[in-house]
């Protein structure tokens, strides 16, 4: 791969389902050199959570006034043109951006390469190989660890790396594949459902951490399903 863009996400957690994105980082690759940037944090209209925030210092604050994952995933989709991906552990972060991408009514089909399962077959003596023990063997120098545009500057830079070092001996690994991940669309909450929703927080006077319109039906569904369990139905 001569020309991709390499991609890293901060997200609310590991499951795509149902976490959320709270920021894009991406660096467009030709030859070797940085051409272009992409970097954006996304207000995921949840609450973040406390061990997320320790992990990546984002807050709440930082991402209120920021732009939702619809704008953020469709300008992430225009910036990477029809280029393949680089990532580490790439599964991870395309999951994501598919999932938003196909509720928006967007295709998201990519080829890829995975710099996390390079690793594991060219270096399998390492006692890990997550991005920042990688980072320390090779001496690539980097500010911000867990912050996306960053993640994904240091991704490029050790793919370049291993290239350099196995390319000659091992060429077969460096060719992009088909990304699989199948994701069905997910539509938005209901109106019935909304309704439901506002009716059992005002009865049980709870406070949500999301913004019922920016939950789709499945989980909106679940979210109901949890105040029923937890305080019961509504007693008239």
């Amino acid at each position: 791969m001569r020309e991709y863009v390499c991609l890293d996400l901060e997200t609310t957690g590991l499951a795509p389902k149902t976490d959320r994105i709270i920021e894009i980082g991406a660096v467009k690759i030709k030859d070797q050199t940085v051409v272009e940037e992409y970097s954006t944090l996304v207000n995921p209209r949840t609450e973040i959570p406390a061990r997320i925030t320790e992990l990546t210092g984002i807050t709440g604050e930082m991402v209120r006034d920021m732009p939702c994952v619809e704008e953020a995933v469709s300008g992430f989709l225009d910036f990477c043109e029809d280029l393949p991906l680089l990532g580490h552990n790439l599964l991870f972060d395309y999951s994501f951006i598919k999932h938003s991408a196909v509720n928006m009514g967007l295709d998201f089909e990519k080829k890829g390469a995975d710099t996390l399962k390079l690793a594991r077959l060219l270096l399998p003596d390492l006692p890990s190989r997550s991005l920042q023990n990688l980072r320390l063997y090779y001496g690539i120098a980097q500010g911000d660890a867990h912050r996306a545009l960053e993640d994904a500057q240091t991704t490029w830079k050790l793919y370049e790396k291993l290239k350099a070092e196995f390319q000659p001996l091992r060429p077969e690994l460096f060719t992009q594949t088909d990304l699989i991940y199948k994701v069905k669309k997910q539509g938005p909450i209901t109106p019935a459902q909304k309704r439901y929703l506002q009716d059992l927080v005002k009865y049980h006077r709870i406070e949500l951490k999301v913004e019922p319109d920016s939950l789709t039906k499945n989980e909106a569904s679940r979210l109901i399903d949890t105040i029923l369990g937890t305080y019961g139905k509504i007693v008239r």
